[in-house]
C-alpha cells in the first residue's frame, strides 16, 4: 500500500515539473516572438520608403541647383560691376585727357608782314600757355610756322621756320625743356584763308601749336 502511494506521488511530482518546464518555455518563446516582432516593426519604421527617398533626392537636387544659380548670379553681378567700373574709369580717363588737351592748347600767334619777331600780344599768349606744359611734362609740342602767299616758296619756308623757332625759343625761356618742342615750317603751302587780300594774309602769317600726348 505504501509503495503504491510512493509511486503515485512520484508520478504527480514529475507531472508538475513537466508542466512548469513547458509553461516556462512557452513564456520564453512568446517573449522572443514579441521581441522579434518589435524589432521588425522598428526596422520597418526606420527604413524610408521609395517615395521618401525620391523626395529627399529631389530636395537635395533643388538645394544644389539653388546654390549653383546663386553662384552664377553672384558671378554675373561681379562681372557687371567690374565692367561698369572699367567703363566709368575709361570715360573718366577720356574726359581727363580731353581736359588736359584743352588746357595745353595754345592759340595761334600772328606776325607782321615779312617779320618773325614776337609782338606783345603773341608773347602774352605764349606766357599764358607755358604753365600747362610745365605741369604736364609728358606732353610734347610741335610749333608750325606759316606765311601768306606773297614771296617765293623757298623764302616763305625760311621765314616760316624763323617764326616757329622764335615761338619755340620763347617757350623754352619760360622753362619748358627744349627737347619737348619741335619746329617745322610749311611756308605758304597751308593757308587758313585762301583769299588774296590783307585780311586773309594776316590770318595766314602765324605760328600754330600741335600737342603730342605721351605714348602709352
Amino acid at each position: 500500500m505504501k509503495r503504491n502511494l510512493f509511486w503515485v506521488g512520484l508520478i504527480a511530482l514529475i507531472l508538475c515539473l513537466s508542466v512548469t518546464f513547458l509553461t516556462g518555455c512557452a513564456k520564453k518563446a512568446a517573449v522572443k516572438s514579441d521581441t522579434a516582432t518589435t524589432q521588425e516593426q522598428k526596422a520597418v519604421t526606420k527604413a524610408p520608403s521609395a517615395d521618401d527617398q525620391a523626395a529627399a533626392a529631389a530636395a537635395a537636387a533643388a538645394r544644389e541647383k539653388a546654390l549653383r544659380e546663386q553662384a552664377l548670379r553672384e558671378k554675373a553681378e561681379k562681372e557687371a560691376a567690374a565692367k561698369a567700373a572699367a567703363e566709368k574709369a575709361k570715360k573718366e580717363a577720356a574726359a581727363k585727357a580731353k581736359a588736359i588737351l584743352k588746357e595745353l592748347q595754345i592759340p595761334d600767334i600772328h606776325f607782321d608782314y615779312d617779320k618773325y619777331n614776337l609782338k606783345p600780344e603773341a608773347q602774352a599768349i605764349l606766357k599764358a600757355g607755358a604753365p600747362a606744359y610745365l605741369k604736364y611734362v609728358d606732353y610734347k609740342l610741335v610749333v608750325e610756322g606759316h606765311c601768306d602767299e606773297r614771296g617765293t616758296v623757298e623764302y616763305n619756308l625760311a621765314l616760316g621756320q624763323k617764326r616757329a623757332d622764335e615761338a619755340a625759343k620763347y617757350l623754352a625761356d619760360m622753362g619748358i625743356q627744349k627737347d619737348r618742342i619741335k619746329t617745322i615750317s610749311y611756308g605758304k603751302e597751308m593757308p587758313l584763308d585762301k583769299a588774296s587780300n590783307e585780311a586773309a594774309w594776316a590770318k595766314n602769317r602765324r605760328a600754330h601749336f600741335v600737342i603730342f600726348p605721351p605714348v602709352k
